[in-house]
């Protein structure tokens, strides 16, 4: 017990080895990842190998300066393991490198994001706590009966004997020999353990086969962080996560097997003689990758909805932290009622979280194209182009298109963003005239962006406009204008106050659809505009349980705490309810079809709701997927059945692999900026009215 007690090389190496072992524990736990699968030893390996590589560097040091550190590590990896659970609470999604550029941007919300975490995630500080406990209480009594490294190291005054000189120069030499004995072993462990560890990674009976991403090329690129998180743990995920971002990641190798298509009376017949000699000619691999999965997928073909719309206006609005909750209240949002209740709404309607989620969620609905889960995807590609995106079709179609949002360039760069995109012209909080408020962040009204927004476009002959509210922007456990507006509403519903500032938010945003509809009445235009209303993300300030109180279904799992509204009016449609599962990266290829838009459907991760074999499952920024049939949770690969039905291995397998291709393909596209690429031999011609729109705006 002596002899292990003062190596400090071995004990630093059990120290470090055993807290950070249980503070992965802890995380599984807390998080409900599966504990007893082989993510374990590939976890342990990995702690092991890190423990040795800092014990080793600490061998060098003295004995109180590697406690030091050793207690400043394992502090501030507990609280990276606090932050981490928060993040993906929060947003769904664990905290990567390449989403740190919007932290700046969300200094105002720490607050919301500390009263967010579960009680439970303290307890990942816990091993950090008890080391530092033993430090300061445990430590110094033990040192009394067993630690010799005083007598060795210390000068301690004493006068010694010869004989006494050379015992202690003997002993000193012996405890060296035992921490260079103890270095080597330890290097001997990385070397063990980094065999051991890389085996599970390749042996086959160290796979789950219904795992949606094979755990070696997790490794190489962690584009989906929380199946990394269960597999690697939290210390492995940001040594992978930061490897990927020094180095870089690529593509895994695969091939598409092209999808046959039956010739009807509905087909889309599309000419790719260019685009296969683009391809035959191209050198860069990842551009033959993405050519090679485009051209292999099935046109979509048209439908009896195919240019229902067609003609008409359109107005899309996004809804800051929109939720359900806007069709369980119609008396208190009355204007949102008569168009869930008057047009077509779609039940299972879900707006998954990830990173940035309000910009990357936009971005994909725009594009439809699964932003990149762990970046903010909208600002760091902001300078690519889409000639395929929605104001673009428009574009083509001769409409004037806008775009509109009441707040700053502060989190989102829509200035480059949506012109790249084709948006004619953006305007913003500034460019509307909208004054900002300065007591604690009271967003702007959203019933003033419709009222500034709509003189723009009304008057125009065919108009295509996007709209991104703000006023139910959190925070709602600080008083505001805005969320302290209609308190007096809400004032006998049993409720907390957080939630009746929510509720008071979402009211002004029922007020500005009821003002939309107001001046296109008034205009006459209502009857010639459709309008689609959709929502980034559920208000994620709050924690499921508190969220519970005004939902008026079950968030406790499934992914159901992440159902939004997607509506789509006009005078003219039938009311229909609709039950596919769906998301925001349909939009975009229903309303090219409802529109009947000269577009590519083979570009669009995203399906036609009206297609006859729309797949009727919605994907999850993590992976997850949802049928009507079963929800699997990509970071446990475990299904839950929804009913009696249920699927075999072999086609949740399929299930996996398509909803794996369409997010790796649209990851690259983005990366590669691929739309642009395409533009030389796909893009459409801008028709003679479009352009002389421009001339008449250039002449004005």
């Amino acid at each position: 017990m002596q002899k292990l007690y003062n190596n400090k090389v071995i004990k630093n190496f059990l120290y470090l080895t055993s807290s950070l072992f249980i503070s992965e524990l802890i995380l599984k736990l807390i998080m409900n990842i599966p504990i007893l699968d082989w993510s374990l030893l590939r976890i342990f390996m990995g702690i092991i190998i890190i423990s040795s590589i800092i014990s080793i560097l600490l061998s060098f040091t003295k004995r109180k300066t590697s406690n030091i550190v050793i207690a400043i590590i394992l502090l501030v990896l507990n609280i990276l393991y606090v932050a981490q659970a928060g993040f993906c609470n929060y947003f769904g999604t664990y905290m990567s490198f390449g989403s740190l550029t919007q932290v700046q941007a969300a200094d105002g919300f720490v607050g919301d994001f500390i009263n967010s975490l579960k009680i439970s995630y303290y307890f990942l500080l816990v091993p950090s706590i008890l080391f530092i406990i033993y430090l300061i209480f445990i430590e110094p009594r033990i040192d009394k009966k067993y630690s010799i490294l005083d007598e060795l190291t210390l000068d301690t005054g004493k006068r010694l004997t010869k004989k006494e000189r050379k015992r202690r120069k003997e002993n000193i030499m012996k405890y060296n020999k035992v921490i260079k004995v103890s270095r080597i072993s330890l290097i001997g462990t990385i070397v063990l353990g980094s065999i051991i560890y890389g085996s599970t990674l390749y042996l086959p009976f160290m796979q789950n086969k219904l795992q949606i991403v094979a755990n070696k090329e997790l490794f190489n690129n962690p584009s989906l962080p929380n199946i990394t998180v269960s597999q690697f743990g939290i210390l492995g995920y940001e040594v992978i996560d930061i490897k990927a971002l020094i180095f870089g990641s690529s593509s895994a190798e695969r091939e598409f097997t092209k999808q046959e298509e039956e010739v009807t009376d509905y087909s889309r017949f599309i000419d790719d003689t260019a685009w296969i000699s683009l391809n035959e000619e191209e050198t860069d691999k990842d551009y033959r990758l993405l050519n090679n999965y485009y051209l292999s997928k099935g046109i979509t073909p048209k439908n009896e909805y195919t240019g229902l719309l067609e003609g008409k206006n359109l107005i899309v609005i996004m809804i800051e932290s929109g939720s359900n909750v806007l069709l369980n209240y119609p008396e208190y949002f009355p204007n949102i009622a008569k168009l869930y209740n008057e047009g077509w709404a779609w039940d299972n309607a879900f707006s998954p979280r990830n990173t940035c989620a309000t910009g990357n969620n936009e971005m994909s609905t725009l594009t439809s194209l699964y932003s990149i889960n762990n970046s903010c995807t909208a600002n760091l590609y902001r300078d690519n182009t889409y000639y395929n995106a929605l104001f673009n079709l428009f574009n083509y179609k001769g409409y004037k298109t806008s775009s509109y949002h009441d707040y700053t360039e502060y989190y989102y760069y829509r200035s480059i963003i949506h012109p790249n995109m084709g948006s004619g012209r953006y305007y913003n909080v500034y460019d509307l005239g909208i004054k900002l408020g300065t007591e604690n962040k009271p967003w702007p009204n959203d019933v003033e962006l419709i009222e500034k927004a709509v003189p723009y476009f009304i008057n125009e002959d065919k108009f295509m406009v996007w709209m991104t509210t703000v006023s139910s922007h959190m925070s709602y456990n600080i008083s505001s204008v805005t969320g302290d507006l209609y308190l007096d509403l809400f004032a006998d519903e049993d409720w907390s106050m957080p939630i009746k500032r929510y509720m008071s938010k979402l009211k002004i945003v029922d007020n500005a659809i009821g003002e939309l509809i107001n001046e296109l009445s008034a205009a006459g235009k209502l009857d010639d505009t459709v309008i689609t209303l959709f929502a980034d993300h559920y208000p994620y300030a709050f924690g499921a349980d508190e969220f519970q109180e005004i939902t008026k279904y079950d968030v406790s799992g499934n992914g159901d705490v992440d159902r939004t509204p997607f509506i789509i009016y006009n005078p003219s449609l039938t009311p229909t309810k609709f039950d596919e599962y769906t998301s925001f990266i349909n939009i975009l290829p229903t309303l090219a079809n409802l529109f009947n838009l000269d577009y590519d459907p083979r570009l669009y991760a995203g399906h036609d709701l009206f297609d006859s074999d729309y797949p009727n499952i919605v994907i999850f920024a993590d992976g997850s997927w949802r049928s009507d049939i079963a929800y699997y949770d990509a970071s446990t690969s475990k299904l839950n059945y929804l009913g009696d039905e249920t699927y075999t291995d072999e086609e949740i397998i399929a299930i996996n692999t398509k909803v794996k291709d369409d997010i790796d393909m649209s990851n690259l596209a983005i990366k590669k900026n691929y739309m642009e690429y395409l533009s030389t031999i796909k893009a459409p011609q801008i028709n003679e009215e479009e352009q002389d729109l421009e001339n008449n705006e250039e002449e004005r």
